[in-house]
């Protein structure tokens, strides 16, 4: 009798060890920015992950977490300001709302006065996001259809984005794209 329907016994992953921290910390920050709170909790999910399968206690290699998230920093690898900036920039570009942005970067683990400094620019940032938001969307002077039934579902598209009352109104009441 042969066991051909059997699934093959897997090893368990190696060890955890600073080595494997750091590589994958290095893994991770090659495809992706990332604040330090993200890193930590990347390699912290990795780490819970394999000693899950190995059957240890993953609370043992918080400090070493520490220490590779502490020399990432050090080093110039991860720089939540910088971080902050380009998603700021990004998100911006994209139709992104200040409110909307200082959430996404708080989610991030990006403290407040570096969310702050980050979003710090001129005035018409809110608006030409807004602008972006309506492009994207297809809402207020980018609706190719009639546009006076759809006024206040734009409008809640925009609130819910995150933009005020008289940014949105000034948008989507626009009789032109250039108006805005």
């Amino acid at each position: 009798m042969s066991d051909a329907g059997a699934k093959p016994i897997r090893k368990p992953p190696r060890k955890v060890t600073p080595a494997y921290l750091q590589r994958a910390a290095m893994a991770y920050l090659e495809r992706y920015a990332s604040s330090a709170e993200q890193l930590r909790r990347v390699l912290t999910r990795k780490v819970a992950n394999r000693c899950r399968l190995r059957g240890e206690d993953a609370t043992e290699f918080r400090e070493a977490i520490d220490e590779v998230v502490a020399k990432s920093l050090r080093i110039g690898l991860v720089d939540d300001a910088r971080y902050a900036q380009g998603r700021v920039a990004t998100l911006r570009r994209r139709g992104g709302s200040t409110r909307a942005i200082r959430a996404k970067l708080s989610i991030k683990g990006v403290d407040g006065e570096t969310i702050t400094a980050a979003l710090q620019g001129d005035d018409d940032d809110e608006e030409k996001a807004a602008l972006a938001f309506a492009r994207r969307r297809r809402l207020g002077p980018y609706r190719v259809a009639d546009r006076a039934p759809s006024r206040d579902k734009d409008l809640a598209a925009l609130a819910r984005a995150g933009f005020g009352f008289g940014i949105a109104k000034r948008i989507i009441d626009a009789e032109s794209d250039t108006d805005g």
